[in-house]
């Protein structure tokens, strides 16, 4: 069932050509780090595009319960008023993190060098994921957490009154944990280092740096090191969001499957250490192109066209690609049950620990529509089944995971018969409109077997 209420059943039936422009929300890690940051400068941060999904409006929430003043002006547009570096206060009541183990991994890192308490919860989803991976670096700042067994949610953070900087090593590829370290180095005397062995989505270090921050970046033989001056003070900006590569991955990827399909998705962010997905799609051979290649708010950007391409074939994924499109492999599996021969995907055991396990949540969910899947720790793979030679008519659970919701939906749009999921309701988490935006394509989509 959806954390945020009643389980809301989804159905997607085969459908006729998608055709249109594909306007996704903002993406949802800029529109995070954001709020954060804004809540974290002195003076007022003005936001424009910020994505309004469930899981972007309880960082909103929470950044309130710090202390800030976080305004929503309508249509897309807010404004925060800081505190500044090390003022937050302290909140009175539980930080609700719902489904965003972003947000919440991001926030707490913000508030781990201020003296203060905060006790963090979120959906049912997201109080099985593990904490220990931010909390154990953030220990070393002179944090203290007591959480769940296992170190999960609900869980109580002790904020360093003396913090002290940090050099720290991220054991596994994560961006979420290199930001927590680097937004509590922020209210730390000296140099918090941070070394990263493969590079991660960069987003905090643009935006650091963008709001004043002395952050440097270098390519080493230890891997990536990011060094950051502590107790800066952040001035506000002015942001454009750019739209979200990981939203837009649906409506591509569905174009791609479903014959006759031609769907333009203007201004999408193509940060390098998050475009792996189009990287992939375009060496399996799919028709899609880049258009009026620019740069906003010092991200580059462009638009995308996605054309029907029939004649897609499955190859092996870098594993070094794994971080620039973790999110995007639940999408890209239906791809590859479209295409013909193997897909293998590489370095992925990052998917275990998300809002599902999403290896087997899709391994399922694609065996009971009829294509062949094999998995281990840290591989999958995918047998396609070519263009139309996905048989469909399962019903696949979503496991509380937006992007599983959405895949699936995906697969329906290109399959021989309608497929299901138990519950849709997740997608409200990070894509409010898709729905009514894939409809408007020619999508046939239905909510408890009603038109949506």
């Amino acid at each position: 069932m959806s954390g945020h209420g009643t389980p809301i059943p989804m159905t997607s039936h085969p459908c006729g050509p998608l055709t249109g422009t594909a306007e996704v929300p903002g993406d949802k890690s800029i529109s995070h780090r954001s709020l954060i940051l804004g809540a974290m400068a002195v003076g007022e941060t003005r936001i424009s595009g910020l994505l309004e999904g469930e899981d972007v409006l309880d960082t909103a929430k929470a950044m309130r319960a710090f202390g800030a003043e976080v305004t929503d002006h309508g249509g897309g547009e807010w404004s925060v008023h800081g505190v500044g570096v090390g003022g937050f206060a302290e909140p009175d009541q539980v930080i609700d993190c719902g489904n965003s183990g972003t947000g919440v991994r991001l926030i707490m890192g913000a508030m781990a060098t201020s003296p203060i308490t905060a006790t963090f919860t979120g959906d049912a989803s997201l109080n099985k994921r593990p904490m220990a991976r931010v909390t154990d670096p953030l220990v070393l700042f002179g944090t203290q957490s007591v959480g769940r067994n296992g170190g999960r949610l609900p869980m109580t953070i002790v904020g360093a009154a003396d913090p002290i900087p940090v050099r720290y090593e991220v054991p596994v590829p994560s961006a979420q944990v290199k930001s927590a370290v680097l937004l509590a180095g922020l209210n730390a005397p000296g140099k918090t280092v941070v070394i990263e062995k493969e590079a991660t989505r960069d987003h905090s270090e643009r935006m650091l740096a963008g709001f004043g921050a002395e952050i440097t970046v270098e390519d080493t033989d230890e891997g990536r090191v990011i060094t950051l001056t502590g107790r800066p003070e952040l001035k506000p900006q002015v942001i454009a969001v750019p739209r979200d590569p990981s939203s837009a991955a649906f409506p591509v990827c569905a174009a791609l499957i479903t014959p006759g399909s031609d769907v333009l998705v203007p201004g999408i962010g193509l940060n390098p250490t998050r475009a792996g997905l189009f990287t992939t799609l375009r060496e399996m051979g799919a028709d899609l192109t880049y258009e009026n290649e620019r740069e906003e708010g010092g991200e580059p950007v462009a638009d995308l066209r996605a054309k029907y391409s029939p004649n897609m074939k499955g190859i092996s994924v870098p594993p070094e690609r794994a971080a620039s499109m973790i999110d995007e492999y639940p999408v890209l599996s239906v791809v590859a049950a479209n295409a013909t021969g193997t897909m293998i995907m590489g370095g992925v055991k990052e998917l275990r620990v998300k809002e599902s396990d999403r290896i087997d949540a899709m391994a399922r969910g694609l065996r009971a529509n009829g294509v062949t899947v094999d998995e281990g720790d840290d591989w999958w793979s995918v047998e396609g089944l070519g263009i139309g030679g996905v048989p469909g008519g399962g019903i696949c659970e979503s496991f509380l995971d937006h992007r599983i919701a959405m895949s699936f939906m995906v697969m329906g749009m290109g399959a021989k018969k309608a497929v299901s999921v138990d519950d849709g309701g997740p997608i409200a988490t990070s894509f409010p409109i898709f729905e009514p935006l894939m409809t408007g394509l020619g999508a046939k989509l239905l909510r408890d077997n009603r038109p949506v």
